[in-house]
């Protein structure tokens, strides 16, 4: 194994020293980080400058990333369409998209590409030692030796092409993978927003433009410009490279100058970002936006947002204190601008712009309200800067800062299984305009430092909100209002540059753009092949199936007991916390009622209990706990397509010492809920929030809370009505005879959390009541592990007068692109063909859908997958096509029937479906899905044998049976902009 033995990755990275020399590079410092249980290496490459920092953890989910600083001074996506270009081939890899096949190829736990507004990030992770060093050989070619072939660029960044490509005389076009995604991105109101705020607020440099790609700027992009940027941005002496784990550093060093570094001399990179000059007074603009049809008052689509310059994010410890400052300022029921913003009603809510935002040089805060009506905007600016005048007046409360300090302790404690991940994100824009990676690391350092900045001034905070907010005269008023011609003066805009194109083409270039951008391009997406060099995959390396672990590792349970309710409890190395699930199912709740779970869901811990009001009560879960949510659970049987369980999920997790804490607060929840009228408020904005849930996400036949009434709610002016349903569903829910619950803490700290268990049990009993099932008919009880002789058991029900049927909806919605889907009945988890479909979709996917629906159709995505409700699904997304992309849905089922592939692709397919089976799980959802969906590890291992003994006749077998044209029941759904073919088709609903 690539692995060394014997001692751990921290201990392993604490030997070298400063002045040691590895393969090209000098390590420049070596630090302990004890708080996140790493030791980082930082080095420079000696021949180019290139800078390196190593996090040495003992963690198996080991990461790469290299990020450029790039810098773009103008808005035709140009970083953005490189992103795309570069991971196209490469010269050791010169077949067709490299970076798409390599996702079939490897046990990758994650593989993507970021455009930010001044660097761009290239990450990949895996816990298999082989398959990171062929990931890095790919990842290293196509960054620093891409081909860019002119092609490339057209289907990915844009073109001009026939609306049909085989018809020189149908209409010109612009297409393109990122001109559709830019589209796409930029129809959301709030994304607009933000990029004007950005651009307005930092006017002078690279920040006035959008990195991504304005979709009118695109066209202006040349094949040349783009070759030009990589020359003078994908450079090793701009690059920054992280690598993340528990593989030796010596390795990556030796492959990464091997295979890249040495080919280099060091350049001096000219993509430093200056400074922003200060205003010396504050800024007003406007802009406008699409109205949104889905908006609940039409005369409240307006925006408003004060946006200050703050200082230079390379200045960590000031770049913490705001960011701290920020979350007090904004977050939960007892901040200032809560208060004076929310409470109030004056617009729906924050807007997605608010806090603090590190992803520029200089920092800047954000603070106003979307939703709102023109006529407010005067007193939203008044309430903002009095809100501010008062904090500097009064500041915060000690407990407010404890809570806050408790939270960064929580967030410091839990382990994610993207760990690698989300350090690399957390330091890129620092080191990106060199800043110091390891001192944003030293978060106890700054915690401490910061509580004695508190000590030695009191008023330390509000001296910080008098600078940079009270007395910062660069200061940005941003407005923004609904134009009812909006999206009719963007397509007249698209149409103008479109004939401004088409009117300097030359007789030639008509040819060229028949022959190359469109015969060219659709035979290589057709045909999957290059006119001038065969399409061969064979050049990537690969992982094999024999790679793959035969045997899940096991996941120990112990099944128990605590006041007559089950109890699973999972010993695991929680790292201090102790994470509680409580699962209650409502089949004993009156079907009038079941409208209201999510609203009784999203209120439930935040309408106050015992002697807390619901700001008390907000404080005291932030002080002791790290959250308590509860939320809507529909799980579907594992044996039977049509039974599944409903049910509510309360979860939550603290940090050892606060034990007690959490579960007093659940008990009090549980015996003492408060339904104050004053708390109506809270609940209708919960509500308004819910309405999207219950129409959006829950669907037949695990549709038991869906009906025809949130419309009518949401019109409701009074909501007592609604109000006195809260106790009834409380009563039905929040009740021990219909609870399991299931506990995840260290071995040393399981007695206790159990003992917890077993107080909080006793403390809800006078809540325990048997309550019949509303329909005891259509109920079955299943044992969650049925050779463990538990107790616990999930109660199932099915819908007996629910009849699946064929049926195609249009959701017409204010969209520029579409989102296409078609459903299928297949078979549930337990059956032996779910396997060949998983298979199945994910050979689809890779072989043929993203071959039509995005090289081809120009959509940002699509595939297919196997859902583990029983449901086969194809999708599409950001897609300029709709009932075309149903076509491709189709073609794949018949590619498929017909047994197009070969053994490889079966074997790829199997890899990807694997990565996916053994992602690392969370020591915090360890023993979930046994829990939730009584999925045992026997049960686990046998699908995974399945997986394994798939073959080419298991495959067009199951395309037959379940997927062929009347084969089995189907539901398409297309939602998108006005289609007027669809509108005319009677097989076709619309909404």
């Amino acid at each position: 194994s690539w692995r060394s033995r014997g001692s751990s990755a921290v201990e392993r990275a604490q030997q070298y020293t400063v002045g040691h020399k590895i393969h090209g590079f000098t390590v420049k410092e070596v630090t302990a980080v004890p708080d996140l249980f790493l030791t980082s290496v930082k080095l420079s490459h000696d021949a180019t400058g290139a800078q390196y920092l190593h996090a040495a953890r003992d963690d198996s989910n080991n990461l790469f990333s290299v990020q450029f600083r790039t810098t773009p001074m103008d808005s035709t996506g140009v970083p953005h369409i490189l992103e795309h270009t570069v991971l196209c081939g490469s010269q050791r890899f010169p077949c067709r998209d490299p970076f798409f096949k390599m996702l079939n190829r490897s046990l990758s736990t994650f593989m993507n590409a970021f455009t930010a507004s001044d660097y761009t990030m290239y990450p990949f992770s895996t816990q298999n030692a082989k398959d990171f060093q062929n990931l890095l050989s790919v990842y290293l070619d196509a960054v620093f030796f891409p081909c860019l072939r002119e092609l490339d660029f057209c289907q990915e960044g844009w073109r001009l092409e026939h609306e049909t490509p085989t018809d020189p005389s149908s209409r010109l076009m612009f297409k393109g993978v990122v001109f559709n995604e830019m589209k796409g991105v930029f129809s959301d109101n709030e994304s607009l927003y933000a990029q004007h705020l950005q651009n307005k607020l930092l006017p002078d440099h690279t920040y006035a433009v959008v990195s991504g790609g304005a979709p009118l700027d695109i066209p202006d992009l040349t094949w040349e410009q783009l070759k030009h940027f990589h020359a003078t941005h994908y450079h090793p002496s701009n690059a920054r490279f992280f690598t993340y784990g528990d593989l030796p550093l010596e390795q990556h060093l030796q492959q990464i100058e091997k295979e890249a570094l040495s080919k280099f001399e060091r350049t001096e990179p000219n993509t430093a970002v200056p400074p922003q000059a200060h205003w010396d007074k504050p800024r007003v603009d406007h802009v406008t936006c699409r109205p949104d049809a889905l908006a609940p008052d039409p005369m409240k689509q307006n925006t408003l947002c004060m946006s200050y310059l703050l200082g230079d994010i390379t200045d960590t410890f000031e770049a913490f204190t705001l960011s701290l400052l920020s979350s007090l300022m904004i977050s939960g029921p007892n901040s200032p601008f809560y208060k004076a913003l929310i409470e109030p009603e004056i617009g729906s809510d924050f807007s997605s712009s608010v806090g603090f935002d590190g992803s520029t040089r200089q920092a800047s805060f954000t603070i106003g309200l979307q939703g709102m009506a023109e006529d407010n905007t005067e007193t939203v600016k008044h309430i903002i800067a009095q809100t501010i005048d008062d904090i500097v007046a009064t500041g915060f409360e000690e407990e407010q800062i404890e809570a806050l300090l408790h939270k960064i302790e929580i967030q410091m404690k839990h382990q994610s299984t993207s760990f690698g991940l989300a350090l690399a994100s957390y330091i890129a824009s620092c080191w990106n305009h060199d800043g110091d990676p390891v001192q944003l690391l030293k978060i106890s350092e700054n915690v401490s430092r910061f509580q004695q900045c508190l000590k030695e001034n009191p008023r330390y905070l509000q001296d910080k909100v008098q600078h940079y907010f009270k007395d910062n005269t660069h200061r940005l008023t941003l407005t923004m209002s609904p134009d009812e011609r909006f999206l009719e003066k963007q397509a007249e805009a698209e149409e103008q540059k479109l004939q401004e194109k088409i009117q300097n083409l030359s007789d030639a270039d008509h040819k060229d753009i028949y022959e190359k951008a469109g015969l060219m391009l659709l035979l290589l997406q057709v045909c999957s092949c290059w006119p001038f060099r065969a399409q061969d995959a064979s050049c990537l390396p690969a992982l094999k199936v024999s790679d793959i672990e035969p045997i899940i590792p096991y996941t120990p349970v112990q099944l128990g007991t605590a006041g007559g309710v089950p109890v699973q409890c999972c010993e695991q190395p929680t790292n201090g916390m102790v994470y509680f699930r409580a699962m209650c199912n409502l089949n004993s709740l009156p079907e009038d009622l079941k409208i209201y779970v999510p609203l009784f869901c999203s209120v439930i811990t935040k309408l106050g209990c015992g002697e807390l009001d619901y700001r008390q009560q907000a404080q005291r879960i932030e002080l002791k706990t790290g959250g308590m949510s509860v939320s809507p659970q529909i799980i579907p049987d594992t044996d039977q397509l049509d039974l599944y369980e409903q049910g509510i999920m309360l979860s939550s997790s603290c940090l050892e010492r606060n034990l007690p804490d959490m579960f007093q607060l659940w008990s009090d929840i549980f015996n003492r809920l408060v339904f104050f009228q004053e708390t109506e408020k809270e609940i209708f904005k919960s509500l308004c929030k819910c309405i999207d849930f219950i129409l959006m996400h829950l669907h037949r036949p695990a549709g038991d809370l869906q009906r025809d009434g949130p419309g009518e709610i949401a019109e409701l002016t009074d909501l007592t009505s609604v109000l006195r349903k809260l106790p009834r569903i409380k009563r039905h829910l929040l009740n021990p005879e219909n609870m399991r619950c299931a506990v995840n803490a260290t071995p040393q700290k399981m007695s206790d959390a159990a003992g917890e268990v077993e107080r909080f049990m006793g403390n809800i009993a006078a809540n325990r009541k048997e309550r019949k099932p509303v329909r005891p008919t259509v109920v079955e009880v299943r044992p969650l592990d049925p050779q463990a002789g538990s107790s616990a058991s999930r109660k199932l029900i099915s819908e007996p007068h629910f009849k699946p049927c064929q049926m195609k909806t249009y959701f017409q919605l204010p969209f520029n692109v579409n989102f296409v889907s078609e459903c299928v009945r297949t078979v549930p988890f337990s059956h032996a063909d779910y396997a060949s479909l998983c298979i199945l979709a994910r050979m689809m996917t890779a072989k043929f859908l993203h071959g039509e629906i995005r090289e081809k159709g120009g959509a940002y995505g699509g595939g297919a997958r196997m859902g583990g409700g029983g449901l086969f699904s194809f999708y599409s997304y950001r897609d300029p096509n709709s009932t075309q992309t149903l076509s491709a849905f189709r073609g794949g089922v018949e590619w498929a029937r017909a047994g197009k592939f070969t053994q490889q692709d079966i074997d790829e397919a199997k890899l990807s479906v694997f990565s996916a089976v053994d992602a690392p799980v969370a020591p915090s959802d360890k023993g979930l899905g046994r829990f939730l969906n009584g999925i045992t590890d026997e049960m686990k291992q046998r699908h995974r044998e399945r997986l394994f003994a798939v073959t080419n006749k298991n495959l067009t077998d199951v395309a037959g049976r379940y997927l062929g044209v009347g084969q089995q029941t189907c539901g398409v759904a297309i939602l998108g902009p006005e289609n007027e073919s669809i509108r005319k088709d009677p097989s076709w609903v619309v909404k």
